[in-house]
Formats: C-alpha cells, structure tokens, sequence
C-alpha cells in the first residue's frame, strides 16, 4: 500500500516537472492610458522615480515602508530600494536603466523578498497632438522551470495588470486637478 502511493506521489510529481516544460517562462504585461496634459509635462513628472510614490500600486500598500535613495533622481543609475514587513510588498529595488527625454524610461527592478526576481519595466509616452498624451506602463520578467508551473495557477495579466491600472489612473488623478 505504501509503495503505491509512493508511486503515485512520484507519478504525480514526475506530470507535474513535464507539463511546466510547455508552460511559457516568459510574460509581458502592459497598460495605459491618456491624459489631458502635454507630453512634456507628463514626461517631466514620471522621470522622477521618487514621483513614483505618489501613483504607483504598490508604494501605496505598505505607508511604514522604509526607502532609500542613491544617485541624482531622473538620470540613469538612480536607484530606489525600498524594505517592508507587508508580505506582498517585501524588499527589493528599482533602478534607472535608460532615458529617451519625452519618449521613454527603462528600469531594471531586482525583488529580494519575499522572492528573488528580476524584471524590466517601461515607461513610455506618446504625444498624441491636441496637449493629451498616453502612457503606457510595461512590465516584463521571467519564471524560471519549474516554477513557472505557477502560472497554470495564477493568472499574472490580471495581477499585475490591475496594480498597473491603477497606477496609472492614480498618475491621472495627479493631472486632473
């Protein structure tokens, strides 16, 4: 009886490791939205990590997290590191990798817990004539096998994309006073 189950637990285990092998590693979430303000004056605000504090999802979800600066803000190699005991927010950092002035900011976020992780996140921006602009927020990262088994159990578009909506209405919100 013992060694059937231990069969069947092996079984189970050895399905599980060969279906993650054709469950996609990679994802790409992304959203935006459009503001009635100049693409300049939209730009001159987000290239300031620290302005992140104000819109963003998940700043908001830990107000005693502890965060520290290094670098000049708004210039590549700034990094912000944040430290939370709230399970969801954790600890980890995010760095200016790239600025296109007007058009776009690449960030290299690098998670230390609850989980280890890295991903890339965009911030782009679009000038669609009239002083209204959209911005679209992306975010791009990795499972690795055979972990990302988990997304069969987890749907990563609507996680992400939600916190990722509602920044970018609270961003709106800034603009529409």
């Amino acid at each position: 009886m013992i060694k059937k189950i231990l069969i069947g637990i092996i079984g189970l285990i050895a399905s599980l490791l060969v279906v993650a092998i054709f469950v996609p590693k990679d994802y790409t979430v992304e959203r935006q939205i459009t503001i009635n303000k100049p693409v300049t004056e939209i730009f001159d605000y987000i290239k300031y990590l620290k302005n992140q504090d104000e819109y963003s999802k998940w700043a908001s979800m830990d107000p005693n997290m502890k965060k520290t600066y290094s670098g000049t803000d708004a210039t590549p190699g700034f990094v912000s590191a944040w430290e939370s005991d709230v399970k969801d927010v954790g600890q980890g950092e995010q760095k200016i990798l790239s600025i296109v002035p007007d058009k776009q900011i690449n960030y290299d976020l690098h998670f230390i817990k609850p989980f280890e992780g890295r991903a890339e996140a965009i911030m782009k921006t679009q000038d669609n004539g009239n002083s209204t602009t959209t911005v679209k927020w992306s975010i791009a990262s990795s499972m690795p096998y055979p972990t990302n088994l988990m997304r069969l159990f987890m749907n990563i578009e609507e996680m992400i994309g939600n916190d990722l909506d509602t920044g970018l209405k609270n961003l709106k919100g800034k603009f529409d006073k």
